[in-house]
C-alpha cells in the first residue's frame, strides 16, 4: 500500500528530543505549571495501524450520500454540475495546490495569471468593469457589497429582496448588526420582488437594494424594471447572480448594476457537503478603489515582457486600517483556479450550451410534474430551479426518495412555515430524461400512495 505519510518511530522521537536537548516530551511543557495541566487520559480510541485506520474511515465515508452514487435534484445554493476532468489535474499540481498569497510576483507568475484570468472571465460574464480575485463565498460577497454601499452613500438602510437565498440574508444581517445598520426585506409578488412595495420602501436613508438573479425560488428577476427605481432614489443596485445562468441571461452590468456578486461553485467546484466555495465580486469602474480583497493587474517588466502583480489592495492590514472598506484577509485562490480552468475548458460556446441545457431540462421536468397533476408554484420564467406544491410533508418525501437512490429537492418549509409542503427542485444539465421521469414518478407514487 502507498502510504501518504511517514510514521514516526520511537527512535525518531528520541533523536528529535536529543537534538533539542531534552530527555522527555514532558520536559517540553515544563514551563506550564503542573496544576493547570490535564492529568487524566483523553477519551480517544487506541491507535490503529494505517491500513486498519484507512479501512475504518473508508467504511464511515461510504455511509454518506453522494452525487456519484445518487441522482440529485437538490440545489438551493449548491449545485451538481459537470466538472471537466482537467480541473482536478490542474489544481492538484503542487505549485497551485500548496500556494497561498502570491506576494512575490517574480516567483508567482502562474498563480497571478490564473487569478487575472478569473477576474477577466467574471467581468465578461457579469458585464462589469472590474472584478477582484475572489471572496470566501456568495453570501459574504453579497454582505461585503452591502457594506461598500453603506460606506459609499453614508446611508444606513439596506433593502433586501425576500427572494434572496435565506442564508445570504442572514449573513447580510450579521454584517449589518456590527455596523448598526438597518436591514429591511422587500416582499414578493408571484415569486419575484414586488416593484410597488420596493418603491414604497425607498427613502433617503436607503443605501442599496439587493436582488438575486435568478432568485432563490428559481424565478428571473426583471432587472430592467428594478434598476431605474433604485437609481431614481440615488441608491446602489446590487445583484447576486448565478454565474452559469449568466451564460444565457443578459448580464446585470447591461442593466446598470453597480455591484454584481455571486458564488463560483457551479464552475468546477465540488459540492463537498457545503463548502468551501468561491465568491466573486465585480463592480463598475467608479468603485474600483472601494473593492474588498485584492486585485491582480497586468503590467510589463523592465524588458517589456507581460507580467502580473497584486495591485490596489485595500486590505486593512496593508494601508487603510480603520478606514478599510472590508476586513477580508484572504481569498479562495485554489477554488478560483478551479473555476478559471472550468470556464476556459468550456469556453464561451460551452458555457452558453451548459446554461441552455439547464433551462431546457428544468422546463421539461416542470412540464412532467404538471402532466402528473402537480402545481408549480410561481410558474413563470426560471433557470434551473422551480417550486412544486405537495400535499404531504417534504421531509417524508426526501426520506422515501433516498431509499431508492434519489436526492430530492429542498424543503422550503425549513425557510418559513408558510412554505410548508413546497419543494424547491433543481435540474441541471447533467440530469437525463430517464432520471427526470423516474424522479417525478417516485414523487407521484409517494404523493398518491
Amino acid at each position: 500500500m502507498a502510504f501518504r505519510y511517514l510514521p514516526m518511530t520511537e527512535q525518531d522521537k528520541a533523536d528529535m528530543l536529543a537534538k533539542i536537548g531534552v530527555e522527555t516530551v514532558d520536559e517540553l511543557f515544563s514551563d506550564i505549571p503542573e496544576n493547570v495541566r490535564y492529568q487524566g487520559r483523553l477519551r480517544l480510541k487506541e491507535a490503529k495501524s494505517e491500513p486498519a485506520l484507512y479501512k475504518e474511515l473508508s467504511d464511515l465515508a461510504a455511509k454518506n450520500v453522494n452525487v456519484k452514487n445518487f441522482t440529485s435534484f437538490l440545489g438551493a445554493g449548491v449545485y451538481d454540475h459537470y466538472i471537466p476532468s482537467i480541473v482536478d489535474h490542474v489544481i492538484s499540481r503542487s505549485e497551485f495546490y500548496t500556494a497561498y498569497t502570491p506576494y512575490q510576483p517574480e516567483i508567482s507568475q502562474g498563480e497571478l495569471q490564473a487569478i487575472f484570468e478569473f477576474q477577466t472571465m467574471i467581468c465578461e460574464l457579469t458585464g462589469m468593469d472590474v472584478a477582484n480575485s475572489s471572496m470566501y463565498d456568495g453570501g459574504t460577497a453579497l454582505a461585503e457589497a452591502a457594506m461598500l454601499a453603506t460606506g459609499q452613500t453614508k446611508r444606513r438602510t439596506i433593502l433586501i429582496s425576500e427572494a434572496i437565498h435565506p442564508e445570504y440574508k442572514e449573513v447580510v444581517k450579521t454584517y449589518a448588526k456590527g455596523q448598526k445598520l438597518q436591514v429591511e426585506e422587500v416582499p414578493l409578488n408571484n415569486g419575484v420582488t414586488d416593484i410597488e412595495s420596493l418603491k414604497n420602501q425607498l427613502t433617503d436613508d436607503v443605501a442599496c437594494v439587493l436582488v438575486q438573479y435568478p432568485n432563490f425560488f428559481g424565478r428571473i428577476e426583471s432587472l430592467r424594471e428594478i434598476e431605474p427605481v433604485v437609481h431614481g432614489n440615488h441608491s446602489l443596485f446590487i445583484v447576486s447572480a448565478n454565474p452559469v445562468a449568466l451564460g444565457i441571461l443578459t448580464p446585470p452590468g447591461k442593466f446598470g448594476a453597480d455591484i454584481v456578486t455571486g458564488d463560483a461553485q457551479p464552475f468546477g467546484i465540488p459540492q463537498s457537503f457545503g463548502g468551501p466555495h468561491c465568491g466573486f465580486f465585480a463592480v463598475s469602474k467608479k468603485f474600483m478603489r472601494k473593492i474588498p480583497g485584492r486585485l491582480v493587474g497586468q503590467t510589463t517588466d523592465e524588458n517589456g515582457n507581460r507580467g502580473f502583480v497584486l495591485t490596489l489592495q485595500a486590505r486593512e492590514q496593508h494601508i487603510r486600517r480603520e478606514k478599510a472598506t472590508s476586513n477580508i484577509c484572504s481569498n479562495q485562490a485554489l477554488n478560483a483556479l478551479a473555476a478559471s480552468v472550468t470556464m476556459t475548458a468550456l469556453g464561451k460556446k460551452g458555457i452558453r450550451e451548459m446554461a441552455i441545457g439547464n433551462i431546457q431540462k428544468a422546463n421539461y421536468a416542470k412540464n412532467v410534474f404538471k402532466q402528473n397533476g402537480f402545481e408549480i408554484v410561481y410558474d413563470g420564467p426560471s433557470f434551473n430551479e422551480f417550486v412544486v406544491k405537495l400535499d404531504k410533508p417534504v421531509e417524508g418525501l426526501t426520506s422515501y426518495l433516498l431509499q431508492s437512490g434519489v436526492i430530492g429537492g429542498y424543503d422550503l418549509g425549513k425557510v418559513d412555515p408558510k412554505y410548508a409542503g413546497q419543494m424547491l427542485v433543481c435540474v441541471t444539465e447533467i440530469r437525463t430524461k430517464e432520471e427526470i421521469d423516474t424522479f417525478v414518478e417516485k414523487v407521484r407514487a409517494y404523493h398518491h400512495g
